[in-house]
Parts: C-alpha cells; structure tokens; sequence
C-alpha cells in the first residue's frame, strides 16, 4: 500500500491572497521578497514547482528556472484566519466555520480580570510584557526581569493565542506547565484557540535560548481530521514537531516531539523506513516561522530554506514506490512586513512521487484539497471538506 508524506514548511507564504487586504497584508509575500534581499538557491523545490507555483500566485517566479519534476499548484485559505491552528487544520480537512478570539493591540494585550485571575490562581508575582510580540525578541527583553522578579513573561501575536515563557531552572518547568493549565482553562469563555508554555535557560539577554519542552494547549478540532480519519482505520500515524500539540493530540499517533529544524529533518528521515503500509508521516518546520517570519530575518530565512532544500533529496530517496510526498505551508508570514506577525498569504503545494508525470494541478480554492488528496491516495474515504486532484 502507498504511504504518504507531508512537510509543513511553516510560514512559507507566496503572496496573493484575495482577501489580504482585509488582514493588513495587501501586497505581502514571503517568497518574493525573500528573494529581493539574496539571490535564493533552493533548485529541489524549483524543480518541484515552487517557482512556477509563485507565478499562479501573484503572476512572478522569481527563481531560476529548472526541470520540472513534480507536480504544484497554490491553495487559498477559505478559514477565516491566518494562524497556525486554522491553517494546519483545514490542511487536514477542517476549514473553520467560526472565528477565534483574538487579543486586542493595546498594552496590556490582555483583560485586566484574565491577569488578575492568572496571577491569584497560581499565586504569582505578577506578570511581565502583556502585549504582542516575538517569541524570541520578548525573551530577550524580559527575560533577565523575569529571573530577578519571577513574573512570567505573557505575550501574544496576530493568532488567538496566549504565550507564557518562563525560565526552566528559575522557574520551574512544571511550575511553567501549571500555569499555562490555569490560563487554558481561563481563557475557553473568551474562544482562544492555544496556550502555549515557552520554556527558555540562559542566564543573560545575550544568552537565552527557548527549549524543545514547549508545550501547547489547544483546543481539539469541532470535526474529524485527515489524522483521526487515518487512525480510526488503523494505519499508521507518525507525528513530528508540534503536530501533535496543534491537533491537541487527536489522532497524531507516535509523536516525536523535537526542536529546530536540522532535529526535525533528522526526525523525518530516521522515522520514514518505518511508517507502515498505507501510512502517514506529517512534520512541521517551525524555525521558518518562528527564528525568521516574526523576526522579520528575510535573509535568514533565506538561508534557512536553502539548508532545507539542499537536504530534500535525502527525503525523496526514501520513498517508495506508490509513496507521495506533498510541501506547503501553513500560512504566510513575509520576513520584510510592518510589525512581527503572520501575514495572509497563499501557500504553495509542492508533491513528488516515482514516475509521476510533470505538470500542474492548478490553483486549490481551499487547503483541503490537500487532506483530501492524501485520503484519497491512502484509500481511507472522503474527509468533510476539500477535493482531491488526480495524482
């Protein structure tokens, strides 16, 4: 039986949503502006058509032209939304038929009750930053605070979602963890999609690191997903990254819960050999997003691509005869753009298999479509929503 492979290069946007402009990010995109700060080599995903994807898009490749080995086609998000959760969620074939809540742009970010009741509940000092902001810049700057005083460092960004870092020997990992339970539970009535605990050691701003120990509560999806739709037939579900916290662990099967994107590729590739027959692997690539995206790092993420696409022949040599692996994205989040976070985006769907022919599926109205045609390759059925191209 065929087994499938999805990697989720989280954030890789190629501009051209229609409705960006009701977001703010008119005339954003990821690729395309990376590509104006360096000269970007990345011929593996080239020739599986991420250039030419680009130029579906927005109407401009701006890679060098190569062989086309694959097949592409670019997806347009239906969900209203441009976060991680939606967007791997209708991937997996659950677009969204409601919006989240979202926390406001002042400072404090946060209801005044919601702080209050946080910091009563576990018995805190207080808490420190209480606005939007970079995952990795607000450490830096309130980190070397939060030692000195305790107060865990609460932050959140343009997805429905409260972040909370704190030091793991300072602190206290578990101390961490239970308040981030605290906080989940708080903010339900107020429809937020995760918490998320952001552990870090380090002992100066210069030197403070986030761990792998991140650890995300969400909420688990209205409807069945590709991943609970493949379980509940009994194939084989490997999960690498925070899959399995995005989907708050319905149907992720053997989780594998690494940092960094060099960790994840290792993941991928030690774990490939052994997904069963009519299986699924599915990896996200948090570091395009999180290291280069939100720190607006256009020429890192550059570079970050490049070491992702010059190690994808080691995954392609993996496959099986019959086996599919698909690229895309989540959202996008253009490294050049006003402020720190995501942008809405189209997202590019690059897929290889042995002896396929060339060519394009054309433009996906829906990131379903992407779920679907794994379902449909796998054999498991219809999921809900999305239609699946032939393969």
């Amino acid at each position: 039986m065929p087994r499938a492979f999805l990697l989720i290069l989280d954030s890789f946007g190629i501009g051209g949503a229609p409705d960006a402009a009701s977001f703010g990010d008119d005339g954003a995109n990821t690729l395309v502006h990376i590509c104006e700060h360096m000269t970007l080599n990345v011929p593996n995903m080239a020739a599986l058509g991420l250039g030419l994807a680009a130029r579906g898009s927005t109407g401009r490749n701006p890679l060098a032209e190569v062989p086309l080995v694959g097949q592409y086609g670019w997806a347009t998000e239906v969900s209203r939304g441009k976060d991680t959760i939606t967007g791997h969620w209708e991937i997996a074939g659950v677009p969204l038929q409601f919006d989240w809540g979202y926390f406001s742009h002042t400072v404090p970010a946060f209801p005044q009750e919601l702080i209050d009741a946080i910091v009563s509940r576990c018995k805190l000092p207080g808490l420190l930053a209480l606005c939007h902001a970079s995952g990795t810049q607000v450490i830096e700057d309130f980190g070397e605070e939060h030692v000195r005083s305790g107060k865990p460092i609460a932050y959140t960004s343009a997805d429905s979602v409260m972040q909370i870092a704190a030091h793991e020997e300072h602190f206290g990992l578990e101390r961490l963890y239970e308040v981030c339970r605290v906080a989940r539970e708080l903010t339900f009535p107020l429809n937020i999609g995760r918490v998320i605990a952001r552990p870090f050691v380090g002992e100066t701003a210069e030197t403070f690191t986030r761990t792998g120990h991140r650890k995300d509560y969400a909420v688990k999806p209205p409807s069945p997903t590709l991943l609970d739709v493949l379980s509940k037939a009994g194939r084989d579900v490997v999960s690498v990254g925070k899959i399995g916290d995005i989907y708050a662990h319905s149907g992720t099967g053997r989780e594998y819960k690494v940092a960094g994107n060099p960790a994840f590729l290792a993941t991928t590739l030690e774990h490939m050999d052994g997904v069963g027959d009519g299986g699924f692997l599915m990896t996200n690539f948090v570091d395009f997003d999180t290291d280069y995206g939100h720190r607006r790092d256009p020429i890192g993420y550059g570079k970050a691509l490049e070491a992702f696409d010059a190690q994808l022949p080691q995954i392609i040599a993996k496959l099986r005869d019959g086996d599919l692996l698909l690229l895309t994205a989540d959202h996008g989040n253009d490294p050049t753009w006003k402020g720190t976070d995501h942008t809405r985006e189209q997202i590019p769907v690059m897929t290889y298999m042995k002896g396929m022919a060339p060519g394009s599926f054309g433009h996906r109205s829906c990131f379903a479509d992407i779920g679907q045609t794994i379902a449909h390759h796998l054999g498991v059925g219809r999921l809900s929503a999305g239609k699946a191209w032939a393969i």
